[in-house]
């Protein structure tokens, strides 16, 4: 796995529900923001991905609550890619607040998907190489 990649992010109020604490849904938000961070930091902006026939799909994603986060809480979300040997990949995000406690926990599945074929890449790690200007931030 790759040495994980963060983005600061700060939690607003309107993210927020009922009960004061950032909406479930909004973990996920933030999951995506670092994952598309982390591809715009290795050279790979959304049109390159579709310039080159491909898409990102989500297969799976779980998401473990740990703490609740609050409105004006400032959180570090790492994102880091696990490769294994087939179409798919695995993404490992941590929500952590400035304090060092962890408020989520994000695991997903992913592939590319060929826009053509309809069908999942069956060597992602392949794809991501060639786009990428720094592939070490994906840990190839």
């Amino acid at each position: 796995m790759s040495e994980p990649f963060s983005v600061p992010v700060t939690v607003r109020g309107y993210e927020t529900d009922v009960q004061g604490h950032l909406n479930q849904s909004v973990y996920l938000n933030y999951a995506e923001h670092a994952r598309w961070s982390l591809l715009r930091a290795a050279g790979i902006s959304q049109s390159a991905l579709i310039g080159s026939g491909v898409g990102p799909v989500a297969l799976e994603t779980t998401i473990r609550y740990k703490r609740e986060l609050l409105a004006g809480d400032e959180v570090e979300v790492t994102c880091a890619f696990a490769w294994g040997e087939g179409k798919t990949f695995r993404i490992e995000q941590t929500v952590r607040k400035t304090d060092g406690t962890v408020a989520a926990e994000i695991t997903a599945v992913g592939g590319l998907l060929d826009l053509k074929a309809r069908k999942l890449l069956p060597d992602p790690r392949e794809h991501f190489r060639k786009l990428a200007s720094d592939p070490g931030l994906f840990g190839l």
